[in-house]
């Protein structure tokens, strides 16, 4: 991946991404957008969120990849 990442607002909230020059595509961080989704302030509380709702989807068929 290449070396270019940049800070991405949504909501007034800071979403972290990086380029990757070979897929040419962008990778946002998921625990960022679940923390504007669900209105968590707390970085440590949209991880854990994140962890609870990846174990249900995965207990359901989904193919979750972090």
């Amino acid at each position: 991946m290449n070396q270019f990442s940049k800070i991405s607002v949504f909501k007034g909230k800071k979403i972290r991404r990086i380029w990757d020059d070979k897929k040419e595509k962008w990778y946002f961080s998921i625990v960022d957008i679940v923390a504007v989704l669900t209105n968590q302030m707390d970085f440590q509380l949209a991880r854990n969120y994140w962890k609870v709702l990846k174990n249900r989807l995965r207990k359901e068929g989904s193919e979750v990849v972090t």
